[in-house]
């Protein structure tokens, strides 16, 4: 079973959504294989039924299954965990008070495993109460660095830093990439990243030196009507990265 993510030039390895399972066949295909799929556990009724139709998503596209929570939905957090247990996929979505138990009950490193924080208008600061229970109480803030060891020592391989907004908050991802970058840290951009933007967000982790980069791209590249994620603009991507990694 493959469990490490294949990251084009060893740098970045793209995470979007699928639709239904060709629909994963046709974008893991699109990507040459560079890319993690996602798939969330929101859209299932039980655990059971989940790694079920999971596992026949890992089976077409070698395993580069990226368990989703919906949205940062903090109330998928212990799902996500148990599902993530018994398929085995590449890639798991935490909020950050998750990602400990993701990695104990995977029982092996190979996985990544990211922790959501949350930019909170001042670069160099983040938020990190995105549990369940503690994203009902006044926002925990704490220094990206901090934020960044704290996952470290919990088992994370990286930060899922959303919602960005596109490039609202790029003065914070700047800060939230060189944190990354000075503790070896992988580095997960999120929320409004489209065609238009991709290019510049990349970049800035690039420059910092971040030795891994996963960029989740949503909603931009989909078909509302469908809900599929479109093949042809997942290429698109792919010759963006190329030209900016090779």
């Amino acid at each position: 079973m493959t469990l490490t993510p294949n990251f084009y030039r060893d740098r970045v390895c793209l995470n979007v959504l699928a639709g239904s399972k060709q629909n994963a066949r046709d974008i893991w295909q699109a990507a040459e294989g560079h890319v993690l799929v996602g798939v969330l556990s929101k859209d299932y009724d039980s655990v059971d039924s989940a790694v079920t139709d999971m596992r026949e998503y890992a089976a077409l596209i070698d395993n580069a299954l990226s368990v989703g929570l919906g949205g940062g939905d903090p109330q998928q957090s212990t799902k996500v965990s148990a599902i993530a247990a018994r398929i085995q996929p590449q890639h798991v979505n935490q909020v950050f008070t998750g990602v400990a138990t993701s990695r104990v009950l995977l029982g092996q490193s190979q996985t990544v495993v990211n922790g959501l924080i949350s930019p909170t208008g001042q670069p160099g600061m983040v938020k990190i109460s995105t549990g369940p229970l503690s994203c009902r109480k006044a926002d925990g803030v704490v220094p990206v660095a901090t934020a960044v060891a704290l996952l470290k020592d919990m088992g994370g391989s990286s930060v899922k830093y959303f919602p960005m907004n596109g490039l609202h908050t790029i003065d914070e991802f700047k800060a939230v990439a060189a944190a990354c970058a000075a503790q070896d840290f992988w580095l997960e951009p999120t929320g409004g990243i489209d065609l238009n933007n991709f290019a510049a967000i990349l970049q800035f982790a690039l420059d910092a030196g971040v030795s891994k980069i996963i960029p989740h791209i949503y909603s931009s590249i989909m078909d509302k009507s469908t809900g599929l994620t479109r093949p042809e603009e997942v290429a698109r991507l792919m010759a963006i990265t190329r030209q900016l990694v090779d």
